[in-house]
């Protein structure tokens, strides 16, 4: 048995991810428990959950800071580490050609909510991050005061659908309007793209025919938590392992990515 991972998570609904996590965390099926649950929503309801545990708990409200900084820009500023030359050349979520302006503000607000995320948390000492249904796109300066290791990411989060397709916040809804008739999750580490990062673990169901969007959901959400628990329990055990792979892209290129490799349970 390993010993007990500390584990902050981030939601910003009901947290039903978070309940399976708990629940599997209490019943001593998941060698690790939450340290903190914090939210960019006041009235996530992840936040009750966590508090009928005696989980601390807190809320950046990203709203009202992307909302002040729209009024006055001047008023709100990006926090002393922040470096724009940098974030810019790391991430992946904005094509090349992107209006300067829209880069700036977008990552100028983001970071002011990301840096009092980061103070909420610093409070509580975490191994391991999880994104349970947290729906804003974190950017690399959050991620690189993270992640001190890049070779040993600390952010995982479950996506409704099985990547690389649909990524984005509809994952379900993409796939049932796309008339797929297999539905799926993933979980994967967080990198600087869109739900680009490595694949640790992925569950699939079929889609009936007569299957409503509801019912999607429903048989995605059922293999979520279960999966998302097996994810963070192979953490714990330090079963997961991020290498580089080559690939050819099919025109005489090679590249390489990052995978994740799933290690042997140890036989101690």
């Amino acid at each position: 048995m390993s010993n007990k991972i500390r584990v902050g998570a981030l939601i910003s609904g009901g947290g039903t991810n978070l309940q399976a996590i708990i629940d599997r965390s209490l019943a001593g099926q998941l060698d690790a428990h939450i340290v903190f649950v914090g939210s960019d929503t006041p009235r996530a309801g992840g936040l009750e959950r966590a508090g009928k545990h005696h989980i601390p708990r807190f809320c950046v409200d990203y709203s009202d800071i992307i909302r002040r900084y729209r009024e006055d820009p001047g008023g709100i500023s990006p926090p002393p580490d922040f470096d724009m030359d940098r974030v810019l050349s790391r991430q992946h979520l904005f094509p090349p050609g992107t209006d300067p302006g829209t880069l700036t503000r977008f990552f100028t607000a983001r970071a002011a909510a990301e840096a009092a995320l980061l103070e909420q948390m610093a409070v509580h000492g975490f191994d391991l991050l999880v994104l349970a249904g947290f729906m804003r796109t974190l950017t690399p300066y959050f991620i690189d005061r993270v992640n001190g290791d890049p070779e040993k990411p600390r952010i995982m989060n479950i996506h409704p659908a099985i990547l690389p397709a649909f990524p984005g916040v509809d994952g379900y809804g993409d796939t049932y309007r796309y008339g797929c008739k297999v539905g799926g999750c993933t979980v994967h580490f967080v990198d600087y793209g869109e739900d680009s990062g490595p694949i640790i673990g992925q569950r699939a169901f079929p889609i009936a025919p007569g299957d409503s969007l509801d019912a999607v959901k429903e048989k995605g959400l059922r293999q979520e938590w279960e999966l998302y628990p097996e994810c963070i329990q192979l953490y714990a055990e330090n079963r997961l392992r991020v290498v580089r792979r080559g690939y050819a892209p099919g025109d005489g290129r090679t590249a390489e990515r990052s995978v994740v490799e799933i290690l042997a349970r140890s036989a101690s």
